[in-house]
């Protein structure tokens, strides 16, 4: 079973943090994003989601990410996206264990090979 940890503004849902609060409109799936989510959840990914919005932003995130339909099974609130690192060790026989997907803002999740990553 792989764990996919994701990213949501601008990953997920389209970004609408750099327009001031009067212009934004309420957040959208990106093209591929709950397709590929629910797909991952079928074949049995844990799904944590991480962001940098604020814990005190907890319920509107969770009522997006339903409206959105996008499955997850842990949400992560508060970690900013100034920098994140994935740290893993090899596995046995030298395979890598642990992989970095970093996509234009927006794109959504159609236009990459998950197989390269072993989804």
């Amino acid at each position: 079973m792989k764990t996919i940890i994701c990213d949501i503004d601008g990953t997920l849902l389209n970004y609408l943090h750099d327009r001031p609060l009067s212009e934004r409109d309420e957040h959208v799936a990106l093209p591929g994003a709950v397709k590929r989510m629910r797909e991952w959840e079928a074949q049995g990914c844990r799904i944590i989601i991480i962001t940098g919005r604020r814990e005190s932003e907890r319920t509107r995130t969770v009522a997006e990410l339903e409206k959105a339909r996008i499955p997850y099974d842990t949400l992560l609130m508060g970690f900013a996206d100034s920098g994140r690192v994935l740290i893993n060790d090899v596995g046995k026989h030298g395979n890598c264990k642990a992989h970095a997907v970093s996509l234009p803002r927006d794109q959504g999740l159609n236009d990459f090979d998950w197989s390269e990553v072993g989804l």
